[in-house]
């Protein structure tokens, strides 16, 4: 055996952990909603940089984990000011009148906006938002966090994966008692995040799929609220007046206004849901890189093996 091999395997604590291989994660779960209440008494905190992450990939699984009792709060990193109609100015008015309506549709229990400039998050100090993070994760206490997946391959905007950095090691560091001690002079006591749900707008590595066939009306209301930027809104309508003007139609799009649009989402938005629940036996599904709480080995060895005296 070479000598720096032995002396490694000599120093190693008895109880820890191994490295896991890179390929492996928790199993594949297919999540359902749950009878009942079973998450009364957590705190889930759904994390989207800008007003329509959330109801595009996501929406579904909140409201479930809210309907099996959870309580939730949205929390939008920046100010949406590149992304929308007119000047910049009118840019963020009109994504703060959707991010208010979502919040009415979602009935989460309230809106954190952070305010930071759109597209530029890279140029952001990631301590800072990690801190204004372990902050919120204390103050709320929150126990689930969903979030864009912080290594998902192939993710252009910083927003997206400078936000997810952040709340992964936040989540970690909220349960720490020498971070950021002031935190605790004002009451605050650590907590960390339990569960992490992680999408992705391309590839990642998926474990967990959800069920959201239940939710997907409601899931139509919050991609119809997304008017200033979402790849919803009022997009049936004017697909409707660009076929007219080209001497076409599509019977998806009859009927009035808001059917149109509704229609719209339903084929084109929630399209990667569809397909997604049919892999999977379900008609709409949501896909996420789920992190749980690991199990301790020593609580484990325990169970196993200890005698009463």
């Amino acid at each position: 055996m070479h000598r720096r091999r032995f002396l490694s395997l000599s120093v190693t604590p008895l109880f820890a952990q191994q490295p896991q291989d890179f390929h492996a994660h928790p199993p594949f779960t297919l999540e359902r909603k749950r009878a009942g209440r079973p998450r009364a008494g957590q705190v889930v905190a759904a994390i989207q940089p800008h007003v329509d992450d959330i109801p595009i990939f996501a929406a579904g699984t909140l409201f479930k984990l809210m309907d099996e009792g959870a309580k939730a709060y949205l929390i939008r990193v920046t100010n949406d000011d590149s992304a929308g109609p007119g000047t910049v100015a009118e840019t963020v008015a009109a994504n703060d009148r959707d991010n208010q309506e979502l919040v009415k549709l979602f009935g989460v229990e309230r809106n954190f906006d952070l305010n930071y400039p759109n597209h530029n998050m890279d140029h952001t100090s990631k301590p800072e938002l990690r801190a204004r993070f372990i902050y919120l994760f204390r103050l709320l206490k929150v126990d689930t966090v969903i979030t864009y997946d912080p290594w998902g391959n192939y993710e252009e905007n910083p927003d997206h994966y400078v936000t997810s950095q952040c709340v992964e090691a936040a989540a970690w560091m909220a349960g720490g008692d020498k971070d950021y001690p002031e935190h605790f002079h004002a009451g605050l006591k650590p907590h960390a995040v339990k569960e992490k749900y992680y999408f992705a707008r391309f590839q990642q590595r998926v474990n967990r799929v959800v069920d959201i066939t239940p939710y997907v009306e409601r899931k139509i209301d919050v991609n119809l609220a997304n008017v200033a930027q979402g790849p919803a809104g009022n997009n049936g309508v004017m697909l409707r007046e660009r076929l007219k003007k080209e001497g076409r139609r599509l019977a998806l799009l009859d009927g009035d206004d808001r059917t149109a649009n509704r229609n719209y989402i339903r084929e084109f938005v929630l399209r990667r849901d569809r397909e997604t629940g049919a892999k999977h036996g379900v008609a709409y599904a949501e896909a996420f890189h789920y992190r749980g709480p690991e199990p301790s080995a020593v609580e484990e060895f325990i169970k196993q093996k200890a005698v009463k005296l």
